[in-house]
């Protein structure tokens, strides 16, 4: 599945500009656009930076498109659509593989767990992994994070992801916890705001977190074409100044002053369930202090992808990543 996917995305670089959830920073600087692999309270430093001014001080006028999927954002970024991109790291390590000349390379990694959590049917106080054996369960695409995380903790509880239980991966992106509420599935793997939304409605109980049972993951980083990287080095310090802020800014303040910081973001969604999601988060110690994607996290990675069938050969880490400008942020 992987290699075909990515080998179509590859070739037909096909536009994005008609993809929804577009923002813009009407800074007056010098204009940068990020395509996000989805627009979640998950990246809340992403969004402190945003919401305070942090793009704009460094000379920045961001415009940030929701590119609903790994797949997506890289494909926007090939095609030049976008000049940064927000995802999953193993994005830029399929499309190295598949060949690209001009590939993506990793500049400042984000969170150090997975943003997704296990919702059940009903509370389960005295749950263990070992309870999805015979179920049926909503998971992701095959080839993206939450997917292969998901098969990390199962093979880590002794299931095999394969015949232990059946897994949906019929169900589009961002769409499984309506799935859930009408299907006869038991469980479900869904990101924020989806979790809290489903419990709140009384469809479904968050029984599991995936980035606590998984242990620190590489799970989201930026990059850039590398031709991007080379030809704007100076944008790109200023864009990880920025975000090394906001970072700052998330590991030193309350769940309630980051809720009500980001809540622009959001504003569909009731400050009381920001606050309660950016908590969740906090407590699973989601955001690392610094933006450095360290090659014993990138190896983590690989290793995950392999056990997943989606690594034909490992990728050498000096090629896809670059510290340098992450470490001067931190100065």
């Amino acid at each position: 599945m992987m290699k075909k996917r990515w080998r179509i995305l590859i070739a037909g670089c096909l536009a994005c500009a008609a993809l929804c959830g577009c923002a813009k920073e009407n800074s007056g600087g010098t204009p940068v656009t990020m395509y996000e692999v989805a627009h979640s309270i998950f990246y809340a430093p992403q969004y402190a930076a945003i919401e305070l001014g942090y793009f704009k001080e460094e000379g920045i006028d961001l415009t940030l498109v929701n590119g609903a999927g790994a797949d997506k954002v890289m494909t926007a970024m090939l095609a030049g659509d976008a000049d940064i991109g927000f995802m999953g790291s193993e994005a830029s390590i399929y499309t190295y593989a598949q060949g690209a000349e001009d590939y993506a390379v990793n500049f400042a990694q984000l969170t150090q767990r997975a943003g997704n959590f296990l919702v059940a049917r009903q509370p389960d106080l005295d749950f263990s992994w070992q309870k999805l054996r015979g179920s049926r369960v909503l998971g992701g695409r095959a080839g993206g994070m939450p997917q292969m995380v998901f098969e990390y903790i199962l093979k880590k509880n002794g299931m095999d992801p394969k015949t232990d239980l059946t897994i949906d991966q019929s169900i589009q992106f961002g769409l499984t916890a309506a799935a859930f509420t009408s299907d006869q599935s038991d469980y479900t793997v869904e990101f924020e705001p989806f979790a809290t939304g489903l419990e709140l409605e009384g469809n479904g109980y968050v029984v599991a977190s995936l980035g606590t049972d998984s242990g620190y993951v590489p799970y989201t980083a930026y990059c850039a074409k590398r031709s991007y990287l080379a030809m704007h080095p100076d944008l790109i310090q200023k864009f990880t100044n920025a975000l090394q802020k906001g970072m700052d800014y998330v590991n030193s303040h309350t769940a309630e002053e980051i809720a009500k910081t980001i809540q622009p973001q959001f504003a569909e969604t009731p400050l009381e369930n920001i606050t309660k999601i950016v908590k969740r988060y906090q407590e699973q110690d989601t955001w690392k202090e610094n933006l450095v994607f360290e090659k014993s996290s990138f190896e983590l990675l690989e290793n995950i992808l392999e056990e997943a069938g989606e690594l034909p050969e490992r990728v050498p880490y000096e090629d896809l990543v670059t510290t340098e400008f992450a470490e001067q942020a931190g100065k």
